[in-house]
């Protein structure tokens, strides 16, 4: 948390806070350290962290560097969402003006730099969390990704060459065949808008690609063995609605930092899903379906609705509809 905040692990606001979850960087040299026998050439890294990302990445950077890997082979992902943390998480170093400065900054380094490593994940995970409901976390994180689309836009970026390095991190909740829906909407959505508003013209430059995360606030303290059957819907739904990763909650996160056992169980459970059940197969496999595809089609239209809103308020993201170039 201190590291989220921009803080170093000695200063008296990090009391208590350092070493509950995630992991304390404050140097260069503890990235180098957190890193040290992990080639970094050849693997990828995802960075679940906002407002100080481009720091650290910097940092990321060196550590690379400094075990003599060509950072322009660098992969993986960076959050960098800094509007999710105005919405939700509320964690940010300073106001959005230098935030979206920085993160242009980065769009242009990694598209001309280090043109694997996709420097935005918008992230509606914690929208959901915080108590939205489906088609508002939809509707918000969309929204979110388009303003991003304009900020490359603006820095004078191709939409065909930055928006592949687009990328998003949903929530799975328990309504199983709403958040199918919704995943289709999402990507139903923001492959016409990327086409019709912002003139992409390739299907990599259209295609949503999208991480998913199984329900934490869906998870109980009391009886948490229950919790293994909420996760593992959860988890089908993702797949269902077209996921390209997921993270599958362990049972225990409702007491404390997931034991080994539970762990394991989480892995497990999407080990089942894509080795045991087929359900992987097949792309979109409830299409067609009368009350998916109905549910869908409200769902959108539920986002669509959100959209004008934030259009009238002249907020961010969502801007008026226009030819495509």
């Amino acid at each position: 948390m201190p590291t989220l905040m921009g803080r170093d692990s000695d200063d008296p606001r990090s009391l208590g806070e350092v070493g509950h979850c995630g992991v304390a960087i404050d140097s260069a040299a503890d990235m180098e350290v957190l890193f040290a026998d992990l080639p970094l050439g050849e693997v990828t890294t995802s960075m679940t962290i906002s407002g100080p990302a481009v720091p650290v990445f910097c940092m990321y950077l060196v550590a690379a560097e400094r075990q003599g890997v060509d950072t322009s082979v660098l992969n993986g992902t960076l959050q960098t969402d800094i509007f999710k943390e105005y919405i939700a998480q509320k964690e940010w170093l300073f106001s959005p003006e230098p935030h979206l400065r920085l993160i242009g900054d980065l769009m242009e380094y990694c598209t001309a730099n280090i043109p694997a490593y996709k420097p935005l994940s918008v992230s509606g995970y914690h929208i959901r969390e915080a108590g939205s409901t489906a088609a508002q976390e939809l509707a918000f994180t969309l929204a979110d990704g388009f303003a991003y689309v304009e900020l490359g836009l603006s820095r004078g970026l191709d939409v065909d060459v930055f928006a592949p390095g687009l990328s998003f991190f949903f929530d799975a909740h328990l309504d199983f065949f709403e958040e199918i829906a919704k995943f289709r909407a999402a990507r139903r959505i923001w492959a016409r808008w990327l086409k019709e508003v912002y003139g992409a013209q390739s299907a990599k430059a259209q295609q949503l690609r999208f991480h998913t995360q199984t329900a934490g606030v869906s998870l109980t303290a009391q009886q948490p063995y229950n919790n293994v059957v909420r996760t593992a819907v959860e988890a089908l739904s993702a797949v269902l609605g077209g996921t390209n990763s997921l993270h599958t909650n362990a049972l225990d996160e409702t007491l404390a930092l997931p034991s080994a056992q539970a762990a394991e169980i989480a892995l497990r459970t999407q080990q089942v899903l894509l080795e045991e059940t087929g359900v992987a197969n097949v792309a979109d496999p409830l299409g067609g379906s009368w009350y998916v595809e109905a549910l869908t089609d409200r769902i959108e239209a539920q986002a669509e609705a959100i959209f004008d809103r934030i259009r009238t308020m002249g907020a961010a993201g969502a801007p008026a509809r226009r030819s495509a170039r």
